[in-house]
């Protein structure tokens, strides 16, 4: 789930500042997206862009029905548990603020022999009862 131009003057520190304020989400770094196709069995993930762009993939280089957006400066992705997400082109300066479900903590899974126990807790994973951005309301609540 994608949220195009959420933020009007993005940096690390007001983007965290609003997560904060809203309580959905804890803002735990600030970094690019990892060049390898990974995902997370523990928690969803919120990705808001900080500064630069760049062309992401979600879903897995092999899915017919991945989807390779480009990510702008203050756009927001939701990228639910198990799905597997990878930078594929920096246009330069691309950093994210990463943030997971409050009280979460986040893992890292490849889909590789050996994770079969963590894929398995993703389908006992609620989905966020308020929306990571807007709270109360909000596109995440409707999916």
């Amino acid at each position: 789930m994608i949220y195009h131009g959420v933020f009007a003057n993005p940096n690390a520190t007001t983007i965290e500042s609003q997560l904060k304020s809203v309580g959905v989400v804890s803002p735990q770094w600030t970094f690019t997206m990892f060049s390898e196709t990974h995902f997370h069995s523990s928690t969803h993930e919120v990705l808001s862009i900080a500064s630069g762009s760049a062309k992401c993939c979600f879903g897995g280089e092999k899915n017919k029905g991945r989807v390779e957006p480009v990510l702008e400066q203050g756009d927001v992705v939701i990228v639910p548990a198990g799905v597997g997400h990878r930078l594929l082109e920096d246009y330069g300066g691309f950093q994210m603020v990463g943030s997971y479900e409050r009280g979460k903590t986040w893992d890292m899974c490849y889909g590789k022999p050996g994770e079969e126990e963590q894929v398995k807790q993703i389908g006992n994973l609620g989905w966020f009862k308020r929306d990571p951005i807007y709270g109360d309301e909000g596109p995440s609540l409707e999916a």
